[in-house]
């Protein structure tokens, strides 16, 4: 996640959205006091060979910490968060403060559940023999999605968010948060976790009607708030913000 005091805006990362690339992107923009949480040391090396900054100002001061913090930085090294990856809206908001959660401009993406079940689907299972799509969507592993989805640019089952952004509409989205924020110029995205998708079909050609039913069942209100399920979405499907 990023909070950006430049441009005044806090990005919410989700998860299977794109968001690292994503992430990288806005890094660009960053300045020396922003907030930039770290992503897996693969993708570190992307944004470094960007030229763009790494993670900064995202460890919890010595005053937050308890005694069980102070064990831990002492016995285990572990120092205390105070940001990190995939952060919730309420403990963003908890963080910053009211005066800055309402006065920042907050974004986040979201993706068409089918889409994204394929995503986590392929970045779980890298090497064969991989487990049947029905066999993964009857483990508990697709609740990742929830919880690092809707849970996350929610607060008390209503979308914190300025604007919900749609994946399917990339680069339409990144123009418009360019001209809202005023950045110099229209985020270009990296390409990162993108290679493990083998199978690059629509994903209502790869899932068979008995899972789509399932993904229907765990993510029906990302599909209702969205218009997701007919088709692939467009620049047409509904948003939510301006």
């Amino acid at each position: 996640m990023i909070i950006s005091h430049v441009y005044k805006f806090i990005f919410i990362k989700t998860n299977k959205t794109a968001g690292t690339s994503i992430e990288i992107a806005l890094s660009r923009f960053c300045g020396d006091d922003d907030v930039i949480t770290p992503i897996s040391q693969e993708d570190e090396a992307i944004r470094r060979s960007l030229g763009y900054r790494g993670p900064q100002n995202y460890m919890a001061p010595l005053s937050d910490y308890g005694l069980r913090d102070y064990w831990r930085r002492l016995v285990r090294c572990r120092k205390k968060l105070r940001y990190h990856n995939h952060m919730s809206s309420r403990d963003v908001r908890g963080h910053v403060g009211e005066k800055i959660w309402n006065g920042y401009f907050k974004f986040c993406f979201e993706r068409h559940p089918f889409d994204r079940v394929i995503s986590l689907y392929y970045w779980k299972n890298k090497e064969e023999p991989r487990p049947s799509i029905s066999e993964f969507l009857d483990s508990k592993v697709p609740n990742i999605l929830r919880r690092h989805g809707y849970d996350l640019y929610s607060i008390n089952g209503k979308v914190a968010m300025d604007r919900v952004c749609l994946f399917e509409n990339m680069k339409e989205e990144l123009e418009a948060l360019a001209a809202r924020l005023g950045l110099p110029e229209t985020p270009e995205l990296p390409r990162a976790k993108s290679r493990y998708r083998k199978d690059r079909r629509s994903p209502y050609e790869i899932l068979n009607d008995q899972e789509k039913d399932k993904v229907r069942q765990l993510f029906n209100r990302e599909i209702a708030l969205f218009g997701y399920d007919a088709q692939m979405p467009n620049s047409a499907c509904p948003r939510i913000g301006t």
